[in-house]
């Protein structure tokens, strides 16, 4: 037995280490290549921004990268034992039949790849990008395979969601995002002294170096939107970068209210009036 073992690894050691050879070299030039592609396709989409470039460009070169890397060595193990005398043609053949029941028996893994080869060649999102998931759960997509996309909220817990259970992808950071706030003021108040202060606010705030960057459009009174049981509504709407939009939205609040503070308008809060009722005159006669 141990001479059997001796004598084909004599007679294929060589072989065997060329395949292997060759087939890294294969991979990593193939890997190249993918990469290149993929830029290229990737930078003459004149749409995307520079993240929203980055972020598609590796979720591609993952996706890709993996499928690539599985085929090559699959091909190699198939060359490999082709070599040493065994006859793969069965094998194929045993593969198609597996490969088939399979299909029928796994019909939800089949939809998973193909849902997940339309998020990922649509550029419904990429990694990177918060996702909102069947209006449900939402995070930072950490990773996107064929089968699952992985998300990670915001208290740290990651997310296992099967690509063919989803049916609504809101993606929160592609190309631009909206500031839209809703504040409210008292009914005494001036409104076109609200108009200036808000207007002023987001200007000064869009003019500076650390936030000129990340304001697309200056936040600015939009309207006055409703009518409230204890303020006026008015809402407040500006553009930014995609995924800086809670950074300037929490900047600006800030901001706000001390403007608010410092020109004398109110932001009133809900309140409670309690009137104490009198007490009821007693309507019993003394007897005669």
């Amino acid at each position: 037995m141990l001479e059997s073992i001796e004598r084909l690894f004599n007679q294929h050691a060589l072989a065997v280490l060329l395949i292997v050879v060759s087939v890294y070299i294969a991979q990593k030039f193939l890997s190249v290549v993918v990469g290149r592609i993929v830029r290229r396709a990737v930078h003459d989409d004149s749409i995307l921004s520079t993240v929203d470039e980055e972020r598609r460009e590796k979720t591609l070169n993952d996706i890709l990268g993996t499928a690539l890397r599985i085929g090559i060595w699959i091909l190699a193990g198939m060359m490999i034992l082709q070599e040493v005398g065994v006859n793969i043609a069965p094998l194929l053949a045993g593969a198609g039949v597996i490969g088939l029941a399979l299909g029928f028996g796994a019909q939800s893994l089949v939809k998973d790849a193909f849902t997940g080869i339309f998020i990922i060649f649509e550029n419904q999102y990429r990694v990177g990008d918060v996702v909102e998931i069947n209006k449900e759960t939402a995070g930072v997509v950490e990773r996107i395979t064929l089968r699952q996309t992985v998300l990670r909220d915001l208290d740290g817990m990651v997310h296992h969601i099967p690509n063919g259970n989803i049916e609504l992808a809101t993606n929160m950071t592609m190309g631009f995002a909206n500031v839209n706030i809703d504040i409210g003021v008292g009914y005494s108040t001036n409104l076109e002294k609200v108009e200036k202060v808000i207007n002023n606010v987001g200007n000064t705030m869009a003019k500076e170096d650390e936030w000129k960057d990340k304001i697309i459009e200056a936040p600015q009174f939009l309207r006055v939107d409703q009518f409230a049981d204890s303020a006026i509504i008015v809402k407040i709407l500006g553009k930014t970068t995609a995924d800086l939009r809670w950074s300037v939205a929490g900047e600006l609040r800030k901001r706000l209210k001390n403007a608010f503070d410092e020109n004398d308008i109110e932001i009133p809060f809900p309140q409670m009036v309690l009137h104490n009722a009198p007490e009821p005159k007693s309507s019993s006669k003394k007897k005669a």
